[in-house]
């Protein structure tokens, strides 16, 4: 509000102080202004972090599960054709891969009339000079039989005419995973891998069966999971002591609702070595996972116990109670970045994506010194990452003063400057990765099932998945079909072997793999 100049104060001291009074009141102003902005800022971005994982991917490459349902459209409308005028191109045709050599074949062949056979031109007959031959897939239903037992009894007759009680003799019963039931090996592992490895509940299995004809209510089948389980568990346990002899271990956790449980968020923690699909470095690749009813650092440290390696996590305190010495993850690192990028809307040339890019030429140079020896990757290392984290770090600490510690883009900053010394561990040591992506994806099967089921009934039953999970994950990790690899399993513990080693996927030979 202006000063009628005809009521200025005449003095220059009254005058110096009404003007050091207005700078102070206009300072005060500017102030809350600056402030309210910063608010207005960080409400906008949350806004919009909030709208993009609301409505928009929630993977940075991949599509999301609601994709899945759209599949075709999507695909087909990434592919726009491009004018004809302005590009100039050579599409190479798609190549269909060849069907497999040892599926069942039922030759059709295909002729022309009897009648035809004769040359148009001279009247001539026609000789057969080669073949057209094309393939078709052809889907026949999973069929369903009766195994039927039979067990023949022998008596003596001699005495059967005695007074004395007749001996009988019969075969012994044929072992079984689940004694007294219907159930065989093949059919459990069709409905355990139904479950875990492709996310069908146990009612809508049970649909299944109904349309056949046969009653097997999800009450029975979830009885036999967990009597399944309890059968691997020798395997379960023999898993987790070679884990722990690992040089290197990934972790990662993941909530649960579990019904009858006190407490209403339960944790499902996941621990993985390895690779994803080949075993390098003479690493196990072994994928377990561990049901808690709670997320507390004790949890890990119990299961770790003993294990002294090097631990690959994301910025959770909970696992700095551990003895292993922590690495971090750039995976990690970067998505913070990509929120704030999101966060900040269109503008792709801020201090995110600058980031961003960075952490790409990280990458870059994991690409290519995959299959290396771990020697070999920590030399190259060295001498090409090593420069960029020290770039990084130099750029890290410099932006710190100058973007608003709130911010998106300073909350990514903070996080990657308080968990440095684990980012920058990768650098030493071959055997660990740039990220934790490998826990990740092996956490994955599970959080996609636990959409369509949506919690555990009980603590049993969260422990019987854990089981389950694990077995069919690390089957998957050593390439082996997981369906083949259950049966086996189920065919051959309930014999009660002395030595559970040959039945380790990494020693186990079956016909069919991934």
């Amino acid at each position: 509000m202006k000063t009628p100049a005809n009521t200025l104060p005449t003095d220059v001291e009254t005058l110096q102080e009404l003007v050091l009074k207005l700078q102070s009141q206009v300072s005060t102003k500017q102030n809350k202004l600056d402030t309210l902005q910063s608010k207005y800022q960080y409400l906008l971005e949350q806004f919009r972090l909030a709208q993009h994982q609301q409505f928009g991917r929630s993977s940075e490459e991949n599509a999301t599960q609601g994709d899945l349902f759209n599949e075709a459209e999507t695909l087909l409308g990434d592919f726009v054709e491009p004018e004809k005028e302005s590009i100039s191109y050579t599409r190479n045709k798609p190549k269909r891969k060849p069907l497999p050599k040892d599926l069942p074949r039922e030759v059709i062949i295909h002729d022309i009339n009897e009648a035809d056979k004769v040359c148009d031109c001279c009247g001539n007959d026609l000789h057969q000079m080669g073949e057209d031959k094309s393939e078709q897939l052809k889907f026949v239903p999973a069929q369903i039989k009766v195994i039927e037992h039979i067990r023949l009894k022998y008596s003596c007759r001699t005495c059967e005419q005695s007074a004395t009680q007749t001996p009988l003799k019969i075969a012994p019963v044929p072992t079984s995973p689940i004694p007294k039931s219907i159930a065989t090996p093949s059919l459990l592992s069709q409905i355990i891998t139904s479950k875990y490895q492709f996310s069908l509940p146990l009612y809508r299995q049970e649909m299944f069966f109904k349309q056949h004809g046969i009653e097997i209510n999800r009450k029975t089948m979830s009885e036999w999971m967990i009597k399944c389980a309890t059968l691997f568990k020798p395997i379960i346990d023999i898993f987790h002591e070679h884990l722990l002899q690992q040089s290197v271990v990934q972790a990662d956790e993941t909530p649960l609702k579990v019904l009858k449980e006190d407490k209403s968020t339960c944790y499902m923690w996941l621990y993985c070595s390895g690779t994803d699909s080949a075993r390098e470095n003479n690493l196990k690749n072994i994928v377990l996972y561990d049901y808690q009813n709670n997320r507390s650092g004790r949890c890990a440290v119990n299961y770790l116990q003993g294990f002294t390696g090097a631990l690959q996590v994301d910025g959770y305190k909970g696992y700095e109670q551990t003895n292993a010495q922590l690495s971090g993850c750039w995976a990690h690192a970067r998505r913070k970045f990509t929120d704030a990028q999101k966060a900040q809307g269109h503008n792709k040339a801020g201090k995110a994506q600058w980031a961003i890019n960075h952490i790409q030429k990280l990458y870059r140079i994991e690409k290519l010194i995959e299959g290396k020896s771990a020697e070999e990757k920590v030399a190259i290392r060295r001498e090409q990452a090593l420069p960029l984290l020290e770039q990084f770090r130099t750029w890290l600490d410099k932006s710190a003063l100058q973007v608003p510690p709130k911010s998106a883009v300073g909350k990514a900053i903070a996080y990657n400057l308080n968990q440095w010394q684990k980012l920058v561990r990768y650098v030493e040591n071959g055997d660990l990765n740039i990220d934790n992506n490998r826990a990740e994806r092996a956490i994955k099967p599970f959080v996609i099932g636990r959409k369509n089921w949506l919690f555990s009934n009980s603590a049993s039953g969260a422990n019987a998945s854990a089981v389950l999970y694990s077995v069919i994950e690390t089957a998957k990790a050593n390439g082996l079909t997981p369906f083949n690899y259950l049966m086996h399993l189920l065919e051959e513990l309930p014999k009660e072997p002395d030595d559970l080693e040959p039945l380790l996927p990494w020693n186990v030979e079956l016909e069919q793999k991934i």
